[in-house]
């Protein structure tokens, strides 16, 4: 209906949003925004850490601790005790989420915490060694999942994050902040933070994505003007040179 009447209109859909970590990361500041963009909501935003691009360098200690906070997490109802985490939207959600977990721990993933399933609730989940041949390296989980994607440097790093057909958000974590606005520059999602967490919204920033991400922005005046028209009204305020 909007195309038929020329109606403005804003998307703003899925993603598969990459978090980037750089040789020279803060690790413990980058795992705790880790765990909160893919863990928090049990992963069901749009904007969800669901990708990590580690370089080799700091690979090993980085996952060492990303898992370690992972089991951490409790899962379970929160109507029977204090949890980190609580219940999926539905059945079909889970078995869709394990499902992609199973995939990619069959082709040679190495699953370092988490996939256990109950009911609709799904315990936060790690998985390492990550590749283009696994399902869960380009669909969206949509759930407690977050799987690491080893770099040998910074340009495979900005090559891997925009292999995607999705452009949401895309944190960048490196010490030397120049070094890491370069990459965020490089990377092409619609949102970019440098040390700061996936999960970021603010009400008058310009909120969207690219590619399949969705297209124009919401918040403050950028939605404003989204659905306003811009007009073009003059005043003659003396005799007009008329060239014919």
């Amino acid at each position: 209906m909007a195309a038929r009447f020329l109606k403005p209109v804003l998307l703003e859909l899925g993603g598969k949003a990459p978090l980037i970590v750089l040789d020279d990361a803060d690790l413990d500041a980058t795992v705790a925004a880790s765990a909160f963009g893919a863990f928090m909501n049990q992963g069901q935003i749009c904007m969800s850490t669901e990708r990590i691009v580690v370089g080799n360098a700091v690979a090993d200690d980085f996952i060492t601790r990303l898992a370690a906070k992972a089991e951490s997490l409790q899962a379970g109802n929160p109507r029977h005790g204090n949890f980190a985490l609580g219940s999926l939207v539905g059945v079909e959600a889970a078995e869709r989420i394990i499902g992609l977990v199973n995939d990619a721990v069959s082709k040679d993933a190495k699953l370092l915490a988490g996939g256990l399933v109950d009911g609709t609730v799904m315990s936060a989940t790690v998985l390492d060694h990550v590749t283009p041949a696994m399902r869960l390296y380009g669909e969206e989980s949509f759930g407690p999942v977050v799987c690491v994607v080893r770099a040998t440097g910074v340009e495979e790093a900005v090559r891997i994050a925009n292999d995607t057909e999705y452009g949401l958000s895309a944190p960048v974590f490196g010490r030397d902040i120049t070094r890491a606005l370069d990459v965020a520059h490089r990377i092409d999602p619609g949102i970019c933070h440098i040390n700061g967490a996936m999960v970021h919204d603010e009400a008058q920033m310009p909120f969207g994505g690219v590619k399949a991400s969705g297209y124009d922005r919401f918040g403050g005046k950028a939605g404003i003007n989204e659905f306003t028209e811009l007009r073009w009204i003059t005043i003659e305020t003396g005799p007009q040179h008329i060239p014919i």
